[in-house]
């Protein structure tokens, strides 16, 4: 697994923890709403300036978006 996916796949999974639509997280995070489905799929190249903002919408360290799950 790429770190886009993984990236995507922490996405997704600390989004639906809190309880968000893709929707309410961007409004959130402030980006676009079309943006969230690519990221969590792993198909966008993410930017820090991105990650943290999706970092702080979700109340998580910025370094739990990049977690090897077991």
């Amino acid at each position: 697994m790429d770190i886009k996916q993984k990236f995507g796949n922490n996405l997704k999974r600390l989004r639906l923890e809190k309880g968000l639509s893709q929707e309410k997280l961007a409004l959130i995070a402030e980006i676009d709403r079309t943006y969230i489905p690519s990221i969590e799929k792993g198909e966008r190249n993410v930017s820090i300036v991105i990650a943290e903002k999706l970092a702080i919408a979700l109340n998580v360290p910025i370094t739990e978006l990049f977690k090897e799950l077991k």
